[in-house]
């Protein structure tokens, strides 16, 4: 039996990630490149037999899904919503530094947001929801949760998701391999996704 994959996409482009800007819980919607480059999805979605589809309820990923094609499979997850960046809601890196020059965000997370452990819980009733899906799930969601969930797939602490760059319009694929956790892919651009159509599924020995 193929071992279930789950197809992680971020988000498009939005106005603020253009700027660098922390989008948490703001609903930021997709610009119209974002949504342009989330419709190259749809025949990678469409070739795709999904058990169930994901999606963040903030509208930069609820579009994306939509864009994709999967709109009306999508199931809203609040587990999904982007980290809570608290008093850094808006702000630039370099803003951030400005205030407190050795912030890591997978470290010290958020004054009047989220800690990486609170991420990490709320991404684990997620993993544990998809894990009992009988078949393969996709997810759309947001940058920093992101990275969050694939540290946890792998049962590493939330925290070690500083490894693990990700850029908008991207999908991952997780899996396992002979029932081990494993990734598949990581950061692949929409764009070239789009443009190669299907992947190969052969299982690397």
């Amino acid at each position: 039996m193929a071992a279930q994959e789950v197809f992680l996409i971020r988000h498009g482009e939005t106005e603020w990630s253009l700027n660098g800007r922390h989008t948490g819980v703001s609903d930021i919607p997709l610009t119209e490149n974002g949504r342009r480059v989330a419709r190259l999805w749809q025949p990678y979605a469409a070739a795709r037999k999904l058990a169930l589809v994901l999606s963040s309820p903030l509208q930069r990923a609820r579009q994306t899904c939509e864009l994709a094609g999967l709109g009306t499979r999508a199931q809203f997850e609040d587990g999904l919503v982007e980290w809570n960046y608290g008093d850094y809601e808006g702000l630039t890196p370099q803003q951030i530094r400005a205030l407190q020059p050795e912030w890591l965000i997978f470290r010290d997370g958020c004054p009047r947001g989220e800690s990486p452990a609170a991420v990490g819980e709320r991404v684990d009733r997620v993993i544990e929801r998809i894990r009992s899906a009988a078949g393969d799930v996709a997810v759309f969601a947001h940058g920093h949760v992101l990275r969050a969930f694939g540290a946890r797939w792998l049962g590493l602490p939330a925290s070690a998701g500083s490894h693990f760059l990700l850029e908008t319009a991207t999908l991952c694929v997780l899996s396992s391999y002979h029932d081990v956790p494993a990734v598949k892919r990581w950061n692949a651009p929409l764009v070239t996704i789009g443009a190669r159509g299907d992947e190969s599924h052969e299982d690397h020995q």
